[in-house]
Order: C-alpha cells, then sequence, then structure tokens
C-alpha cells in the first residue's frame, strides 16, 4: 500500500523541476521491496526503477549501486544464496536511496523438484499442453495432456505410466522422449520447444533422474501472483524494462517465475513484451502485459508517451468530485487535456437520452435555456430522476439480461415480470433486495412474478453461468470443461457455484400456463471430471456452512449481495457508468477478468463502494455521474481513446431512443401490437416486438444474458431504412404529424424551422443555418415540399442519429 502512494505521488510531480536535457529523478523503487531466498538455486531478481519530475518511469537497475550483505552474492540483476540469514539490502542511483530487507534460509540446500511446481510450469511454457498441442481434447500424434496442466494426477499418469512408460528413462533421463522430442534429438512435429541444457531443460531432467515422482498438490497450491512493476509511464519509442512476476503460495513461500510465466501485450504495438519478461515500447498508447502462472493470471499496466515536453494541465479545468478526480489523474498521467464541458443544448439533450430515453420537447428546452440557476444542471438531473420514463428505461435495461422474453416465459409471465421490475425501480427497491428477491424466488410464475427468474434456464449449470455474469459480470463458461485459461476460475470454482442451484424443480400449477417453482429436499450437482457430488462453494472463495433445510441460494444471495462482495457492487455500477458513456470501466462490461482489467482500477472499486454506502441507490449513483465534469465534457475531434474519458464519446442512438425521437419529432407515435398509442418501445416487455425497425437497429431479442446481444454497430439496411423506409417516410408525412400541423397553422418559416430544431437538436438554428433554408424554401415554388425535403435532411443528420 505505501508503494502503491509513493508510486502515484511521485506521478503527480510538476514538470517545472525538468532539466534542461532530461527531468530529474525525484523517486526510487525497487523490486520486490523483500527480498526471501530460500533454497540453493534460488535466483531471485532486483528490479530499481526510477521516477522524473515529469511522471516517467525508467529502468536503472544497470546503474544501481547495489550493496549486499556477505549472505548473497548480486551478478546480472539477480541474487544467489552464499550463507543463511538475515541483512539489508541498500540501492543507490546518484542521491537516491532505498533499503530493503533480505532472507537466505536453505542456502546450501537444494530443493527437491516438484512435479506440480516445477515440471508442470515448464510444459506450460513450452506449449505443450495449449489448445494447438497435446492440450486439445484429443491430444497431439498419440499423447494427450490436460489443457495448461489442470489434471495433474492425469498428466502425471500419461507421462509415466501409459505405453509402459516409454516416455521416461530414469537411468538415462537424457534419452527420455519427453526431452528428446522437444529439443529435437528426434523428430517432433512441434518443432524445437526446449533449449538443452537450458533451465527448464534441466528442471525435467532432474524430475525425470529423481524417479518422475509426484508431490502433494497442496504443497504447490498457489495463493496470489504479482506483476512488479505494476504501473510503467514510459516517454517515447525503444525503452526497456524489466518486469518481474512472482507467485506467492500457500505455505507462505514465494518464487520468482519470470521465465516460466506465459507473458503476453494486450497491444504489441504499444508495449511489447519477451519471454524473459522485457518490455519494449513502441508506439503512444496503453497496454496491459498479462503474466499467467499456474491457474493465476495477473497484469501490469504500461503508458507510452510522445518523446516531448508534457503540455500544461489547462486553467480552470477542475475536479468537480471524486469521479473527475479520477478520471484527471490518469489524464494527466497520458499527457492527454480534457475537452471544454458541453453547452446548455447539448446537455439537456444528452441527459434526457440518458436518463430517460427520449427527447426534450420545444418547451423543455426554452426552459432549461432560459433558466438562469447555477446549478440548473442538477435541478433537471433531479426532475428527470422521478419521471415515469426513468423506471421504464432501467427494467428494460435488467429484463435484457434476464432474459424477459416470449420464448421461454408464458406472455402472461413475461408482463408480469415486466411490471415486477418496472414497479421495483420506480419505488426505489434498493438493487440488493431486488436480486435477493430474485435469487430466492419461488411459488407460482403468475402469483410471484419473481419465480420466472428460474424459468429461463432450468439446468443448474446455465443458472449459474447466468447469475455470475449478470450479477458479478464474470463468464464462467470456459470452467465447465477445463480451467479457465486466462482466469483464476477452475472446474472447482465452476461445479461449486452450480450447486447453489441443483435442487430448484419446477412443477405445474392447477392453471396450466402457470409453472410453480420450489426447492427440493434434495439434488446435487457432480463434478464432469470424475462425477463426483460437489458441495456448493462461493466463486473463488470458501465452501459456506449450510445448515439442514436451509435454502442454499439464501445463502448464496447474502455472499452476492455483501457490500464486502468484491464484484456485485462494481458490476453493477459499470453497467450504470455505461449507460451514461457508451462503455464500461470494464468493457464489454460482463466480461471482468484479469486480461480485460478496467481503464480506471480505482474509480470503479470507488463507484461500486459508493453505491454499497447509499443503500444501493440507483438514483444517487446516477446523479453522481451526471454531476461530474466528466460526464458534461463536449464531443470532440481529438484523437484520445474512448477509453480515457477525455471527451464525450459520440454513441448512436439506441434502436428504442431512436424510434421513440423519430415519433417525439413528427408528432406521430409508433403502435405497438397489445399496448395502446403513446406506449414507448422501453415499455414492450418482450425481446420480440413485431417491428422491423427495432430489429434492424439492435434491439436484442434476450437470447442470452450477454451484453453483446444489443448491437450498435451502422449497417447498410439501417441506412437504407431511414433514407426510404415506411417508418420515418410514414410519419414524417403524415396528415396529423407535426409539419403537417405547421403548416395548417400558417406558421412562419422561421417559427417552423425553429421548432423543427428544437425537436430534433434541442437547439435553434444557427443564423447561417436559417440564412441558407431561407433562400431555399424563398426560391423553390412548392413550400410544402421544400420544408418536408428540409425534416427528411433533419432526420437523417447525423446530429440527430447520435447522442454528443
Amino acid at each position: 500500500m505505501r508503494r502503491s502512494i509513493l508510486f502515484a505521488l511521485a506521478l503527480g510531480f510538476a514538470a517545472s523541476a525538468r532539466a534542461e536535457e532530461e527531468a530529474e529523478l525525484v523517486t526510487l523503487c525497487v523490486f520486490p521491496d523483500t527480498i526471501r531466498i530460500e533454497h540453493a538455486g534460488d535466483r531471485p531478481r532486483l528490479v530499481v526503477l526510477a521516477i522524473d519530475a515529469d511522471g516517467l518511469t525508467h529502468d536503472v537497475t544497470a546503474e544501481a549501486e547495489v550493496q549486499a550483505p556477505e549472505l548473497v552474492r548480486w551478478q546480472a540483476g539477480r541474487f544467489e544464496a552464499v550463507a543463511d540469514g538475515d541483512g539489508e539490502l541498500r540501492v543507490r542511483v546518484g542521491a537516491l536511496e532505498q533499503t530493503l530487507p533480505i532472507a537466505v534460509r536453505g542456502a546450501a540446500s537444494p530443493r527437491e523438484t516438484s512435479f506440480h511446481r516445477d515440471v508442470l510450469p515448464v510444459l506450460t511454457h513450452a506449449g505443450c499442453n495449449s489448445g494447438g498441442c497435446h492440450g486439445a481434447a484429443s491430444g497431439k500424434n498419440g499423447f494427450r495432456l490436460s489443457l495448461f496442466g489442470f489434471d495433474a494426477a492425469e498428466d502425471h499418469q500419461r507421462l509415466t505410466r501409459e505405453l509402459r512408460g516409454r516416455r521416461l528413462d530414469p537411468a538415462r533421463p537424457e534419452e527420455s522422449l519427453i526431452l528428446t522430442k522437444p529439443t529435437v534429438a528426434v523428430t517432433h512435429q512441434g518443432g524445437k520447444r526446449l533449449e538443452p541444457g537450458g533451465p527448464s531443460y534441466e528442471t525435467l531432467r532432474r524430475w525425470i533422474a529423481g524417479g518422475a515422482p509426484i508431490d502433494a498438490p497442496a504443497r504447490a497450491e498457489l495463493a496470489s501472483l504479482e506483476v512488479l512493476p505494476s504501473q510503467l509511464v514510459i516517454g517515447g519509442a525503444d525503452r526497456h524494462q524489466q518486469l518481474i512476476v512472482r507467485a506467492h503460495y500457500v505455505d507462505g513461500t514465494d518464487r520468482d517465475v519470470t521465465e516460466l510465466a506465459l507473458l503476453s501485450s494486450s497491444n504489441d504495438d504499444t508495449a511489447a513484451i519477451s519471454d524473459r519478461g522485457v518490455v519494449t515500447s513502441g508506439r503512444p498508447g496503453e497496454a496491459y502485459v498479462m503474466a499467467r502462472f499456474g491457474t493465476l493470471a495477473e497484469v501490469s499496466q504500461v503508458i507510452v508517451l510522445e518523446e516531448a515536453a508534457p503540455p500544461s494541465w489547462p486553467e480552470g479545468v477542475e475536479a468537480i468530485g471524486e469521479i473527475d478526480r479520477f478520471i484527471h489523474d490518469k489524464l494527466r498521467k497520458m499527457r492527454l487535456t480534457p475537452a471544454p464541458v458541453c453547452s446548455d443544448e447539448v446537455f439537456v439533450r444528452r441527459v434526457f437520452l440518458d436518463v430517460l430515453g427520449v427527447l426534450p420537447t420545444p418547451a423543455e428546452v426554452r426552459e432549461f435555456l432560459g433558466d438562469d440557476a447555477p446549478d440548473k444542471r442538477q435541478q433537471l438531473v433531479d426532475r428527470l430522476l422521478r419521471r415515469p420514463e426513468f423506471s421504464d428505461v432501467w427494467a428494460m435495461q435488467w429484463a435484457e439480461v434476464l432474459r424477459v422474453e416470449a420464448d421461454q416465459l408464458e406472455p402472461k409471465g413475461m408482463f408480469l415480470y415486466t411490471e415486477l421490475l418496472r414497479e421495483a425501480f420506480a419505488s426505489d427497491v434498493p438493487l440488493d433486495e431486488l436480486v435477493r428477491t430474485l435469487l430466492t424466488s419461488e411459488g407460482g410464475n403468475f402469483t410471484n412474478p419473481e419465480a420466472n427468474f428460474y424459468l429461463t434456464e432450468r439446468d443448474p449449470k446455465a443458472i449459474a453461468e447466468n447469475v455470475s455474469q449478470v450479477f458479478l459480470g464474470i463468464r464462467i463458461q470456459c470452467a465447465q470443461c477445463h480451467n479457465h485459461p486466462f482466469e483464476r476460475w477452475t472446474m472447482d470454482d465452476y461445479y461449486g457455484f452450480a450447486a447453489f442451484f441443483g435442487r430448484i424443480a419446477t412443477k405445474r400449477a392447477e392453471d396450466p400456463r402457470e409453472t410453480v417453482v420450489f426447492v427440493r429436499g434434495s439434488g446435487e450437482v457432480q463434478h464432469a471430471r470424475d462425477n463426483r457430488v460437489v458441495a456448493p462453494k462461493f466463486l473463488g472463495g470458501a465452501e459456506p456452512e449450510i445448515k439442514p433445510g436451509q435454502d442454499r441460494r439464501a445463502v448464496l444471495a447474502e455472499w452476492l449481495t455483501s457490500k464486502d462482495n468484491p464484484w456485485f457492487a462494481a458490476n453493477i455500477a459499470n453497467r450504470v457508468w455505461a449507460r451514461f458513456f457508451g462503455r464500461g470501466l470494464v468493457e464489454p462490461v460482463d466480461d471482468v477478468r484479469v486480461s480485460n482489467p478496467p481503464s480506471h482500477p480505482e474509480l470503479h472499486r470507488w463507484l461500486g463502494e459508493r453505491l454499497a454506502q447509499s443503500g444501493w441507490d440507483l438514483r444517487a449513483l446516477i446523479r453522481d455521474i451526471t454531476a461530474s465534469r466528466t460526464y458534461q465534457l463536449a464531443a470532440s475531434a481529438d484523437d484520445v481513446p474512448a477509453s480515457a474519458f477525455a471527451k464525450a464519446n459520440v454513441r448512436r442512438l439506441t434502436a428504442e431512443q431512436l424510434l421513440e425521437a423519430i415519433g417525439q419529432v413528427t408528432g406521430q407515435p409508433t403502435k405497438f401490437r397489445g399496448l395502446p398509442l403513446g406506449a414507448r418501445a422501453t415499455q414492450v416487455a418482450g425481446g420480440s416486438p413485431d417491428s422491423y425497425f427495432l430489429d434492424t437497429f439492435g434491439r436484442p431479442r434476450r437470447s442470452s444474458p450477454c451484453a453483446c446481444e444489443r448491437r450498435n454497430e451502422p449497417t447498410l439496411g439501417q441506412a437504407l431504412h431511414l433514407i426510404n423506409g415506411p417508418t420515418l417516410t410514414q410519419k414524417l408525412r403524415h396528415e396529423r404529424g407535426r409539419l403537417k400541423q405547421l403548416l395548417a397553422s400558417e406558421a412562419s418559416d422561421e417559427v417552423i424551422l425553429e421548432t423543427l430544431y428544437l425537436s430534433a437538436y434541442a437547439r435553434p438554428p444557427r443564423p447561417d443555418e436559417l440564412e441558407a433554408l431561407r433562400a431555399e424554401i424563398e426560391g423553390a415554388g412548392d413550400r410544402a415540399a421544400v420544408l418536408e425535403d428540409v425534416f427528411w435532411a433533419i432526420l437523417n443528420s447525423k446530429e440527430f442519429l447520435f447522442t454528443h
């Protein structure tokens, strides 16, 4: 904790201390901050990082003066044990100095080669058990290993016993097939994977020579993984930085596994990573270097900047609250400046669409623009949050991921389920209470609409997958068949989580259309690997104590919605953030994993904590977001990453927003089957509203809980439908439509144009626009036809089709 605070403070230093040629080094960080050597052959690395006055990081390990006690020998960035004992290291670079403790144990005692700690990591790093090699479902060329070593016992069996043990030769280890094949001493279709005499080769040779034993897995169980340094800010291309990957085990030991971890970069153009853990900077940008070892993965953030003096922070740009502080901290690191605050015209249109899913009326625009109150924006948000459209929007948002649709739910149940959600948001039911109600629901799906939650899926495994993805933002589907290759989730985690839902059953009620959900007294989930019965287990946690007769789901619901749960609150808050910014801090919002970290981890955590502390009050969180300077930024043509939130991300209106907007502006709402005229698209209960327009513009079918079902990318079909499709044309030309009514009232051209602009854009026409359009109208023979063309152009313009 102290080191992270020091790192953050150093990054905040002003550029005024910059020297003529190179910025002054102001902080020294040494990684790791404690050196432990636990056996002969343990050779941990040391990385010395200097931070300059501009916040840039520099690998100064080669220049560092390291004063080590006689317990160890320091050479080429690594330590080697000489004698047991405790001491202190002193690291100096120029005038900067750091000290750290060092402890040596077992200096003269080589550690026995472990199958779990040593052999499996070597096979994984060499790619032997990857999906493209022997880790494939059917193996390769008669030899199969478990994917990424998730089944160590089976792997040991195949290596040592299969084919009468011909793959190993303890008497002549060098002639063993698992050494001669990967070194291509004999033909190997997979090519050369090991270097003869190298560290990995020697690990396998020693293990074979020692009789190829298998040790107890508990001795090798990983507790955590870390990548050091966890943050880098590099100025310029072709700079190099050594990373350290350290594994921590449940027995309290740790180990440098840099050369055994699988290393990858999310953006090789910005930060390439070598097998030995050396980052090489490239183009300006941001990347995450991921290290995977055993069943764990961890990342280090790398920001690469232009090799130039940082720009000064613009005057007058101050954080309004905590949200802005987190955003501004990263913008300063990335040398980005935020866009100016948007105009009132832009804000009123944006906030109406985001909060209510509708456009403001011309009267509402005029009222807001004429208000001189300094806090009028927040007053507007407060009024919008009490309108019924707000409940419709959030009921629809949840109905999508909860899969409220007619294929799985009887129509009556579907309507009642939707109304339950709408009423919950209208009456301020806390989000944790709503989720607990759904998770513990039972009874008839008509009399207890929340019971519909268990009718979209009946398989305990599928229910567990949906619960994890919707409420925690975690996709655990991969762990059904094997340990997750890029996450911490194992098959044991998967089936333990599914066991909470093993006793759910259904039956028909007296009304044959109604289904009753109930909890049986028995019913277990079996592990796919060995068919053993699995006890309920919290995802990534322990097995809870469940009393006889106690509903397992109630135990799960309390854990899941707890303020201490690291995922629930942050996931809900991230989904809310995505609604107002067009993307989440974690994007996609339902794919939380180590290899897909939040763009702003501290903000992501703070939003979740804020939501929990407010009593799970959705409206309070929305007030915080909309009150921030970050939300109120203008759009900009500057080429900055959308994930930086340095400007408003321009977003195409959703299918429902666009259809509603067209109906509002033309004065002709859409009639939906089963609903009265004037009902909004957000009030349609199911995922199949019998609307070609909504389908074309990406309304999800609700066949899965995945956020990816909603499609916002433009298509040719959308463009053609707007240009000459019946939806827009019929509404625009309708006899009782807005344009026909304005023409019938004999309003002037200026009044008509101002009304159309206020309706569509929430602003009056600019003088140049008004002058050009008046000239076009006056020069035409058919005034009505020209105004219709103008109206059509407005409805097809980017300013109308996008939130900006």
